[in-house]
Parts: structure tokens; sequence; C-alpha cells
């Protein structure tokens, strides 16, 4: 029987990983299917030269009723099934054996003809009759997007099943117990359906022959079964997003050939077993986003062919085990989002094969160790929110390779950035709160930095003219700091940057040095500004929407400055624009009815200002309004009728308004 890869094999979470699982003969889920498409094709024609028997009545009326559960075919994939042909010898998709027994039967959603892929869908439901043929070894109906209903128990009747692939589609009910008669299925895949109920571990426990097991992305319940420690042959489970609950079975432990196993994105608890450490043959384990608290077993050193490691969003206690230095295999190694403590193991010098490390948002202490330096082929390395201290070993100056590093929300009383990192090759560069003084380190004017976070800390001064050589800025943040200048004219050189946060200094002078800086198309329109909490004054410029740098933005914040002048009618011509606030400016006119046209609008925030006039009601009701605060201004009038949820805290402290949710107006 020729090899079929499966439609739901583990996913991947970047394409770092995605790339190296190709390399290792793990294709991606189009390519997938794809693949076990034309395979069951070579099948079906190897069989068509070897058919002597015209086409068994048993399993010709079995598919036509299939066929006749089928309400919607666009793109005719049981056309050529008609009950005057031969389904052997005409109908797409159908193979034979030499007496005329349908063994194989591929219709998937997904597949390639002639260098095109087709990607179409079916409407219907599984017909029971399916469940006559019994000479059926591949029954390969993925990613045909809407079929429906249950999973016929008839299915059990199938004794001689290999693979099925039922996988994405709109499959409810739960897992027949009479799939226990399928000794041997070597590859089921129901992934990405809705499938509910618990697994029997009966059901389980028969299906001795299983190699390949995608159960993902639907509504399973329950425990994991003791029983699938006796599919001895497995290499892929794969039960990610669902919502087991209890513990890992540590009869998991006897899956000695498992390459892949993802239970992530359930509601697992309970501790992750020792027995976690015999399987030896691992290449991907995710656990993240369950409920498993309690220890990292030491017992993880015996998983010796893993890559890929992920454990994040979970409950994790105590130290990471120094055993954890005997991965060397692995690649990305994520424990970020637990409650892991204690000092950061010297051994993690070893892995030297480390490409990308998570550790953020934990309770690690002490220093940093020195042995880091020793991760050569290290590109990420994120250290935030944890509780380090001391001096950063100079040795992370070997760590060439390097694009990210994020130190951010350690207590690390850094005082002054160590000037060799001007010798690291960094893209990505957050250092917020972590004790940095004095003014900018000038080495990152001649950096290639695009992500820049130094927010939260003592930097003071004024922002350096030589800003405007960092050309490759994308993003940058220098909020929470104190200081003090306006924003000079070299920042309009700045072509890249998309996002900037200023926030909370003492910035001072015009906006537009911001607003008017150059823009390389498609590339640095701003999605993000936020100036908000400092000393910048205004007018705001009335063609501010037709700025070409604010042409995609998202986020305008501008509060509490010394702005002035009147809100531009330009803004509504801002049509990405979703938050705009504008609280504390001493803004004064009419809120103009223009920003009505911005209708991806869901916060407007123009409080405590000189506003007067009336509500426009082409404002009140943009249809993705969600907040909405006018209060503490010279508004007058009715309040126009909205659909938006508001309450009369947003109106407060405008002695003309009235009218829901205000008192009524009184006529005169």
């Amino acid at each position: 029987m020729a090899e079929l890869f499966s439609a739901s094999s583990p996913r991947y979470s970047t394409a770092q990983e995605h790339l190296l699982l190709t390399q290792n003969s793990v294709v991606s889920k189009m390519e997938i299917s794809i693949h076990h498409k034309t395979l069951a094709f070579l099948l079906l024609s190897a069989a068509l030269l070897i058919v002597t028997e015209a086409c068994h009545i048993v399993d010709k009326e079995g598919l036509l009723e299939f066929k006749r559960k089928i309400t919607s075919d666009p793109s005719r994939l049981l056309h050529s099934w008609t009950s005057s042909s031969d389904c052997c010898t005409t109908w797409e998709g159908v193979g034979c054996d030499s007496s005329g027994r349908v063994v194989n039967v591929s219709r998937p959603g997904l597949a390639s003809t002639n260098d095109f892929i087709v990607d179409t869908y079916m409407t219907g439901t599984l017909s029971p009759y399916l469940g006559n043929l019994s000479f059926l070894q591949i029954l390969e109906l993925s990613n045909l997007k809407d079929l429906r209903g249950p999973i016929p128990p008839e299915f059990g009747k199938l004794r001689r099943l290999t693979h099925l692939f039922l996988d994405s589609n709109k499959l409810t009910g739960s897992i027949p117990n009479t799939f226990k008669y399928l000794f041997w299925l070597e590859k089921l895949y129901l992934g990405d359906n809705n499938i509910s109920g618990t697994i029997s571990s009966s059901v389980i426990g028969s299906l001795r022959s299983l190699s390949k097991l995608g159960l993902s992305g639907n509504q399973l319940s329950g425990p994991i079964p003791l029983s699938i420690g006796k599919l001895e042959l497995l290499t892929e489970l794969d039960l990610h997003e669902n919502n087991f609950s209890s513990s890992i079975p540590a009869s998991i432990g006897k899956l000695k050939n498992l390459k892949y196993l993802d239970l992530s994105e359930n509601q697992i608890t309970g501790s992750i077993p020792k027995s976690i450490g015999e399987l030896s043959e691992l290449e991907l384990l995710y656990l993240n986003h369950n409920q498993i608290s309690g220890r990292i077993p030491s017992s993880v050193s015996g998983l010796s062919s893993l890559v890929f490691c992920r454990l994040s969003e979970n409950k994790l206690t105590g130290n990471l085990p120094p055993s954890i230095g005997k991965l060397s295999k692995i690649q990305r190694l994520i424990l970020e989002n637990n409650k892991l403590t204690g000092k950061l193991p010297a051994t993690i010098g070893h892995l030297t094969t480390l490409t990308d490390m998570f550790l953020s948002n934990n309770r690690f202490k002490a220093n940093i160790p020195s042995s880091f330096g020793n991760l050569i082929n290290l590109q990420t390395l994120d250290l935030s929110r944890n509780l380090l201290t001391g001096q950063l070993p100079p040795q992370l100056v070997k760590l060439q390779r390097l694009q990210t590093l994020d130190l951010s929300f350690n207590p690390l009383g850094l005082v002054r950035v160590p000037n060799w990192f001007s010798e690291l090759k960094l893209f990505r560069l957050m250092l917020a709160k972590t004790g940095i003084e004095g003014g900018l380190p000038r080495w990152l004017s001649s950096s290639s930095i695009s992500v820049l976070d130094l927010s939260s800390n003592a930097l003071t001064g004024k922002l350096p003219q030589w800003i405007g050589n960092v050309t490759n800025l994308s993003f940058l943040n220098l909020s929470n700091n104190d200081f003090h200048s306006s924003i000079p004219v070299e920042f309009k050189n700045l072509s890249l940057l998309m996002d900037l946060d200023l926030h909370s200094n003492m910035f001072s002078g015009h906006l537009n040095t911001i607003f008017l800086k150059e823009v390389q198309d498609p590339l640095g329109h701003f999605n993000s500004i936020d100036l908000s909490s400092n000393m910048f004054t205004g007018p705001i410029d009335e063609n501010l929407g037709d700025r070409p740098a604010l042409a995609s933005i998202t986020s305008l914040v501008l509060s509490n400055n010394q702005l002035g002048g009147s809100i531009p009618k330009s803004l509504g011509k801002l049509n990405s624009l979703q938050v705009l606030e504008l609280v504390g400016d001493e803004l004064s006119g009419r809120i103009p009815a223009e920003l009505g046209d911005a209708k991806e609008l869901t916060t407007i925030l123009l409080s405590g200002n000189k506003l007067s006039g009336a509500i426009p009601g082409k404002v009140m009701n943009l249809k993705k309004l969600r907040e909405f605060d006018v209060s503490r201004n010279r508004l007058s009038g009715k309040i126009p009728p909205h659909k938006a949820i508001i309450p009369a805290s947003a109106f407060l402290d405008n002695p003309g308004l009235c009218g829901a949710p205000l008192p009524s107006c009184k006529h005169s």
C-alpha cells in the first residue's frame, strides 16, 4: 500500500517550524492533502490496469446512495458517477481490485490537476450505505468543507479499511463505537469538524494498527483514554483544540514510535507524566494552552530527538530541571506564561542547536547565565517579565545570529545599555523597564534595528537628531520616560516607521514633524500613533487626513496635550481609523460631521475639551462604534438616536445636552 499523508498533520506555529519539518518529510496541510489525493489516483490507475470484473452491484449502489445524499457539488466531483456506467472503469476517484470490488474512494475538496490546485466543496451527509463497501481500503472525503451530520455507525463494517480521511468538514455527533472493529486502520483523520462526546477507551484500544491519529479542531471532551498506550505503532497523535480534560495518561510513554504529539488548546490538568521521557523518537511536543501544573519532570532528558517543544500558557511551577540541557536536537523551546521559578540552569548553554527560546512571564530570578553565550544559533531570546537581576553577561556578544532580544520588565537595573550591544545584529530590541537612565545610546544611530522598545525607563534629555539615521525603524516605543525636547526635523527620514508610542514624556512643539514624515510605498504608513500626556502644541493640521503617512492609520491617540484649535474635518478621510482619542486637548469648535465618514471607527473619546454645538447624528450612528465619550465639554441640543450602548456618563457636564440616555429635552 502506497504511503498516504494526511491533511490534518500537526500544525506548526511558525513558518520556521513549518520549513524545518518540511525538510524532514512532513509537508504542509495543502501539500499533504494534494499528495495523498495524487497517490490515491496512482493506486486507482494501477487498479484499473488489472480490473477484470465489472463493478460489484453492492458497491455501485452504495456509492450512488452516497451521491444521492449530496445536495451541492459545484465542481462536479461526482459527475461521472452514473447508474449506466461501470464504477470501476469510468467513475472518477474510484478504484477497484481485479474482482470488481471497490477498494479506493477518493474525492477530496483539495486536489491538484494539471498543475492547478482545485479547492472546492460538497454539501450533504455521509450515507450509511458506504458501510456496504466491504472491500474498501481507502476512503478520502477530506476538505469538502460542508459534509454534515454524523459519521454513520455502519462505517464499522469496513473491516478492510486502512485509511479514513474525513477531516475539514462539518461533521457532528460522536465517534461511532463500531470503529472498534476497524482493526486494520492505519490512518484516521477526523480533524476540523464539530465532533463531540468522549473517546471510547475500547475503540481506541482496538485500533492497534494506527500510525497516525488526527482528531484536532473538534469538541471532544473527557479524559484521554488510558488505552492510548496500546497504539504502539503510532507516530503522530494530534488532539489539539478540543475540550479534553483530566491528566495526560502515563501510558503515553508506551508509544515508543511517536514523533509528533500535540495536545495543545485543551483543558488538560494534572502534571506532565514522568513517562514522557520514554518517547525517544519524539520530535514535536505541544502541550501549550492547557491547565497543566506541577514541575517539568527531569525525565525530559530522554527526549533525545525533540526539535520543537511548546509548554507555554500553563500553570507549571518549580525550577527548570538541569537535565533540560540534554535535549541535543532542540531548536525551539517555548515555556512562556507559566509560574516557573528559580535560577535559569546553566546547562541551557549546552543546547547549541537552539534557534528560538521563549521563557517570558515566569518567575525566574538571579543572573542570566554566561553559558547562554554558547547558543551560537540563537535567533530569538525572550526573557521578558521575570525577576532577573545583575549584569548582563558580556558573553552574549557571541550571539551573532540573534535577531530578537527581549529583556523587558526585569529588575535588571541596567543604568546603561552595554556598548557591546552595538556588535550584535539585532532586528528587534526590547528593554522596557530595565532601569536604563540618561540619553539614548549613541550606537543606535548606526544600527539596523527595526523594532525598538525602551519604554518605562528613566531616559532623559532631547530626542537626538541622529534618530533620523535609524532608517530601518518600523516600531518605536519611548513612552513613560523623561524626554523633554521637540521632535527633530530629521525624524521625517524614518520612512519605514509604522508604530510610534511617545506617550507620558514631556515632548513639546508642533506635531507636523511626525505627521509629515516620509513613506516608502507600500511601507512606512502609520498603523498607530500615541503621543498622549506630553506638552505638544497645536493646532492639529487641518489637512491631517490627506497626509500620506496617515493614509492607513488605525489608532490615533493625542490626548492630554495643549493642542487647542478645532478637530480637522479631514479626519473623516482616514478609512482605516478605528480609535480616535483627543481627550483634554483644549479643543474648541464643533464635532465635524465628516468624522462619520470614517466607517471603521469603534472608539471616539473627546472628553475634557471646549467643544460646542450639537453632536452629529452621522457620528453617533457609526455602525462599528462601541466607545464614545464627549463628557466635560460645552455641547448642546438633543443627543441623536443611536444603536450603540453608551452610558450617560459619556455625556455628562455638557449643560446644553439632553435626550437619552440623559433626561429628555424640555419643549418650550
